[in-house]
């Protein structure tokens, strides 16, 4: 009998992991999302997950920036899984060099401005981050935005040949920074 109940958890065990690995992401309460851009012809990519300010459980409108998102901390700048940012160009982003590869990015946004975090660690879950990864930070701008925008948005917005914005949108907030390709 013990036998036979080791093999039973050790199936269920497995079942379980080989069925978190085929999860429909997309199925999620901040389900996936991609920002990509070339600049330079190279590309660069950003994934995250897009939570929404309607509280997925209650679908109460949630204070987003200052409340579910504290001021002055770490955010992991988005849900689930951290946000990577993919370059296979070297980047100067806010005047700070970031060469081609795959980082995490966290933000600690503030009342009047943002700092954008560049962290060398990668693969984790959304807010396992270790200050001594980071490789850089940079001061973003922000600025309102006049009609809420439900569910968080990342994307770019080409600036000349070699440029670009990265732009970070929700609720009533922009948080933006310039970067150029190298």
């Amino acid at each position: 009998m013990r036998r036979f109940l080791a093999s039973l958890f050790t199936f269920v065990l497995f079942s379980s992991i080989l069925l978190a690995q085929q999860e429909d992401k997309s199925k999620r309460p901040s389900p996936p999302g991609t920002a990509e851009i070339t600049i330079a012809g190279k590309k660069i990519t950003i994934n995250y997950s897009r939570p929404k300010i309607k509280d997925p459980k209650t679908g109460a409108v949630r204070k987003i920036y200052g409340g579910l998102v504290p001021y002055g901390e770490v955010w992991r700048t988005g849900a689930n899984e951290a946000t990577e940012l993919i370059t296979e160009a070297d980047l100067s982003i806010g005047g700070v060099s970031v060469p081609k590869g795959t980082y995490t990015l966290f933000t600690i946004p503030g009342e009047k401005g943002w700092m954008l975090i560049i962290n060398k660690q990668t693969g984790q879950w959304g807010r396992d981050y270790d200050v001594k990864q980071d490789l850089a930070r940079v001061d973003m701008k922000t600025e309102p935005i006049e009609i809420p925008i439900e569910q968080f948005t990342i994307s770019f917005m080409e600036k000349g040949k070699d440029g670009a914005t990265l732009r970070l949108d929700w609720e009533k907030t922009r948080a933006w920074v310039e970067f150029t390709a190298k």
